[in-house]
């Protein structure tokens, strides 16, 4: 068992307008981010299944064959493999969970969200 607060995590400047705090478990990730107005999330897919609950604010997520507007107290489930992209629509404090953990983001390996 482990108790933690985000206080205590550190938190990730990704680009300007992205800022990224993360908590991995053996077989999931959490992660509490921070999108400023306009802040864009480039398309891309990974085969983690995605559940974002908007805090606050409003993201535009965007699909090949439509787009979808999550807003404060909704929650939004991608699975894994669907190839997605994200615009900050306000001010937005968003929690993403995935499952299996992100890996790729354990390793840095996510240089799209570092642009």
């Amino acid at each position: 068992m482990q108790a933690t607060s985000w206080d205590r995590v550190p938190t990730e400047k990704m680009n300007e307008k992205l800022a990224r705090q993360m908590i991995n478990g053996d077989n999931a990730t959490l992660a509490r981010i921070f999108l400023a107005r306009g802040a864009l999330v480039p398309r891309h897919a990974h085969s983690n299944e995605q559940y974002s609950m908007v805090l606050s604010g409003a993201l535009k997520f965007i699909f090949d064959d439509s787009e979808l507007v999550v807003r404060a107290g909704e929650v939004l489930l991608i699975p894994g493999n669907v190839p997605h992209a994200a615009e900050a629509l306000e001010d937005t404090w968003n929690f993403d969970f995935f499952a299996p953990r992100r890996e790729d983001w354990m390793r840095q390996d996510d240089a799209y969200l570092r642009k």
